[in-house]
């Protein structure tokens, strides 16, 4: 929550929203269910103003594709509205296996959150489009309603929810790197518990 936070301040907007992904097409679903993830993130981020969560690919019933959400919301939005998708390194660097990538950078800014030790391979499509399409201040995505890629460094704290499922399973401590009651609730429901390739 500290890099929506971040994010949100720095940005300058009143609302961020968090979509919390179904069914994920390109990897296998973590352990916990989907309503279990969306009640966890509701927890996180409870007391914190201006970040909502937008349930719609958990109400949509099949995979989650990045390219639909952002379909749907600037179908809401209007065309003229501007609208960026938060993405990190790590997820970004297979951006051209994503369904209907290509369609993506219309509908939508990139924000491209660096995660530490995740790099984007020289010449790959990931890094030509960074590079074709990097801004380098938050006001220039104000400017337009889509289309440009901004990268960030946030606070160099990997704090992935990867890395957190995996601390769990390992039986190591994640406290601190979750709000309190996220983390009470984590271990009331046992989830996490096994490891990642079980």
């Amino acid at each position: 929550m500290r890099t929506a936070v971040e994010l949100k301040e720095r940005f300058g907007v009143r609302q961020l929203a968090l979509v919390p992904c179904h069914i994920p097409p390109h990897r296998g679903s973590p352990d916990g269910s989907s309503e279990q993830r969306l009640a966890l993130l509701r927890l996180a981020i409870a007391d914190e103003p201006g970040l909502l969560v937008d349930d719609r690919e958990l109400r949509r019933e099949q995979a989650s594709f990045t390219a639909d959400t952002l379909r749907a919301l600037r179908g809401e939005l209007g065309p003229r509205e501007p609208l960026a998708m938060v993405v990190g390194t790590d997820a970004f660097a297979a951006f051209d296996r994503w369904r209907d990538w290509q369609q993506i950078p219309g509908l939508a800014h990139i924000i491209l959150v660096q995660r530490p030790g995740a790099g984007l391979r020289p010449g790959s499509v990931p890094s030509e489009l960074l590079e074709s399409r990097r801004v380098t201040s938050a006001d220039q995505l104000h400017r337009q309603p889509a289309g440009l890629v901004l990268e960030v460094s946030p606070p160099l704290l990997d704090i992935s929810a990867t890395a957190i499922r995996e601390r769990i399973a390992q039986g190591r401590s994640v406290r601190y790197l979750l709000p309190d009651p996220v983390l009470a609730e984590i271990t009331r429901l046992g989830l996490y518990r096994r490891a990642p390739d079980d």
